[in-house]
């Protein structure tokens, strides 16, 4: 049974087949858990509405780093309103991209405090995007109080990753993990305890290296599965069991 940490099948790429999709998923494919994750209040929206639909999706809301200027007083006060609705169960995706800059690094950087703020007060989990901002999205957490939470597609140093399960985080690994140049999260799930790691996708992005270029869906967590089994010395059955307790016990305890 896999938990879906990591997902978004409100994308407009599953507007085709997105209900049928989910249904196999749970009924076929052994995915028992889904959250559905949001970018933006939009997102947020959709994220909710298609949890509602389903008892085993729930939904993280929050604004993306490439959609921080998006947000105003009036924006950031409905999404403290949809932390407060029965299915979200986590503030994200927040964190900081100074990849692509979508949005200037000063208003990255207020909105993503301004989101851990909102995390403590409601005492929910975070769910962080990070891209080359490692020590400066650390730095921020940390400075928050914020102490529980998931590290979305991991790419930074095992020594950190140790320094945010120290802080309470849990670390996200996907796709990428199959990758032959992912060195750095190789040496990060080897040197981590399995009970540190969530399993995820990032649907419909960062398919496995064996359906890489394809659409992604939670299909694929099994190749995420045996892959982790692999560097952990460990069977399949005990990876999505012990990483599914993980995300139960981030996201609902």
């Amino acid at each position: 049974m896999y938990f879906e940490s990591h997902a978004h099948y409100d994308d407009r790429r599953f507007n085709d087949d997105r209900y049928e999709l989910i249904d196999a998923l749970h009924d076929k494919e052994g995915v028992h858990a889904i959250i559905n994750i949001g970018c933006d209040i939009k997102t947020s929206l959709s994220s909710l509405s298609l949890a509602d639909s389903y008892d085993f999706v729930y939904a993280a809301v929050g604004v993306h780093p490439h959609e921080a200027d998006s947000l105003d007083e009036k924006s950031f006060a409905l999404l403290k309103d949809l932390t407060k609705e029965d299915k979200a169960v986590a503030v994200g995706e927040i964190g900081l991209d100074f990849y692509y800059d979508n949005s200037p690094r000063d208003v990255q950087r207020y909105w993503f405090k301004r989101q851990l703020e909102l995390a403590k007060e409601v005492d929910m989990p975070v769910v962080i995007h990070s891209r080359d901002a490692a020590q400066e999205t650390f730095d921020m957490i940390k400075a928050s109080g914020v102490r529980k939470g998931v590290i979305h597609c991991y790419s930074g140093s095992a020594e950190m990753a140790e320094e945010y399960v120290k802080m309470g985080f849990k670390i996200g690994v996907g796709g990428v993990v199959t990758y032959k140049n992912s060195k750095k999260l190789i040496e990060t799930v080897e040197r981590l305890s399995i009970k540190d790691i969530l399993i995820e996708t990032d649907s419909p992005y960062l398919a496995p290296s064996v359906v890489r270029g394809t659409r992604n869906d939670s299909s694929n967590l099994k190749y995420v599965v045996k892959k982790i089994a692999e560097l952990k010395n460990m069977t399949e059955e005990e990876v999505a069991r012990i990483t599914s307790d993980n995300a139960v016990e981030l996201f609902f305890k």
